[in-house]
């Protein structure tokens, strides 16, 4: 049991919680959303907090991040729960265990021992992922202090639905985030995700304005949001934000609740990787189809490869002081 952040007392022995978008006002004895959060005698507890399930060496890229400590590796670690029910979740035996088993599993790790695992295993990031982050901010932002003092850097893999005041409380932790804008479209928010998606752009907006880096990632779903029109709106918001901004574009397989719909044929993430560029972004990726063309980072000026990549593996890395060897272009991200 640890008392939660970010919550204020209601009427009725009731509590608002505001870490994430949901705003979910919780009777006594209840839970919230996300169902590790619950109210206890009018008072809101993490039931979640140091309970990881998931311990894992990744690679970066994994995160998806491919501007940030290219070739490096993250220590990923990971709680039950999550504030989506994306029907195509493919993390769902732990992303839902709260709602589909009543079920809070994991094992007790002190946030001293997180840190210090990720510095003997030669990483140089924390990563929060497998589920949703916000949904165990507590222990994540505690195991981002120690990890501050240690000089590793903290990511985020998130769905981008926590409050500004969250990120506010991250600010001078998190370094970096992959953001997933899992469609352009409210329908398909709240039919598949179970939300919306004004609040997930609003965080990528106030994010950037942190100056946290941040890379976008779309998994394309067949008959959901592989429309042409879609993508491009996709792109275009991305452009108008930050072109910079560098947008991963991944297959789907099938998944959870979502087994009946087929694989992205590949000609589609292709032409989103077309779309993107064609309007004006400068790095686009695609992802789950292992040695496409897409995988790799090439000058947004001169067009020249500078990072070649097969599936998360860097295989060769020409980016030298942030900058292309050969026309001198400053290539964004954190490339040391």
């Amino acid at each position: 049991m640890h008392e939660a952040r970010l919550w204020r007392k209601a009427k009725d022995n009731r509590v608002e919680c505001y870490l994430c978008s949901f705003h979910c006002n919780i009777a006594e004895g209840k839970l919230g959303i996300c169902g590790v959060r619950e109210n206890q005698g009018g008072i809101l507890y993490s039931l979640n907090y140091g309970k990881l399930v998931a311990q894992n060496i990744d690679p970066v890229e994994k995160k998806p991040l491919f501007h940030f400590q290219p070739g490096s590796y993250s220590y990923s670690i990971s709680t039950v729960g999550c504030n989506f029910r994306c029907l195509h979740c493919q993390n769902y035996e732990i992303s839902q265990m709260p709602r589909d088993r009543k079920a809070i599993a994991g094992t007790e790790v002190p946030c001293a021992s997180v840190v210090r695992d990720a510095i003997g295993s030669g990483c140089k990031s924390i990563s929060y992922t497998y589920t949703e982050p916000t949904i165990f901010f507590e222990y994540a932002k505690d195991c981002s202090e120690l990890a501050r003092k240690e000089n590793l850097k903290n990511i985020f893999v998130t769905n981008g639905y926590m409050t500004k005041e969250c990120l506010n409380e991250l600010k001078g932790l998190l370094d970096a985030a992959n953001v997933d804008v899992k469609g352009f479209r409210e329908d398909f928010y709240k039919k598949v995700c179970g939300a919306k998606l004004g609040p997930v752009l609003e965080s990528i907006e106030y994010m950037l304005m942190l100056k946290i880096w941040v890379e976008v990632t779309t998994l394309v779903i067949p008959g959901h949001n592989d429309s042409e029109e879609e993508l491009r709106d996709i792109a275009r918001w991305i452009c108008k934000t930050d072109k910079k901004m560098p947008w991963h574009i991944s297959a789907f397989y099938p998944a959870y609740k979502m087994r009946d719909v087929p694989p992205t044929p590949r000609s589609i993430i292709d032409r989103a990787r077309e779309i993107g560029i064609s309007e004006g972004l400068r790095y686009v990726y695609t992802g789950n189809v292992p040695g496409d063309a897409g995988e790799s980072t090439y000058c947004y000026n001169c067009k020249k490869l500078l990072v070649k990549r097969f599936g998360f593996d860097v295989r060769a890395n020409h980016i030298k002081d942030s900058k292309c060897p050969y026309c001198d272009s400053l290539i964004d991200g954190m490339w040391q």
